[in-house]
């Protein structure tokens, strides 16, 4: 079988470890989203209408997500929803870190957590395109 790149394969072992990284990741997010929103008031920008209600909303994203990512059919969109939603969520990642703040209260992170935390956001971005098949890179074949 020749294939122009990794999304014809029908098993390839990067994209599969990553989406189900993905989903894992997701999920948990998704769970601490619904069970607690109120936790993440002081992290959300004050601009962000009906804020409880758009955390509840990120949550039930999240978790339709992990499910969209896992399955053939939608995984593609679903890939690129997840880039799209880690873009939405990182002016709350900005504040979260501006502020000081931690979703319970007194951030005990400090910068350390932070820095690496922001940096790594665009890789998030890229991680839902790979695992939702629309990149392939950095794993594209070479011919």
């Amino acid at each position: 079988m020749v294939c122009g790149n990794l999304s014809d394969l029908p098993f390839h072992p990067p994209r599969w470890g990553s989406r189900w990284a993905l989903a894992i990741v997701y999920t948990a997010a998704a769970l601490s989203h619904l069970a607690t929103p109120d936790s993440f008031l002081r992290i959300t920008p004050d601009w962000v209408p009906f804020p409880r209600q758009t955390i509840i909303a990120t949550g039930i994203c999240e978790l339709a997500g992990a499910v969209g990512i896992l399955t053939g059919r939608y995984r593609r969109i679903t890939g690129i929803a997840l880039a799209l939603y880690a873009i939405c969520v990182y002016p709350a990642n900005i504040k979260h870190a501006l502020d000081g703040l931690s979703a319970g209260g007194h951030d005990p992170l400090g910068w350390w957590y932070h820095i690496p935390r922001l940096a790594l956001q665009p890789v998030m971005v890229w991680w839902a395109l790979f695992a939702g098949g629309v990149v392939d890179w950095p794993f594209r074949r070479r011919r």
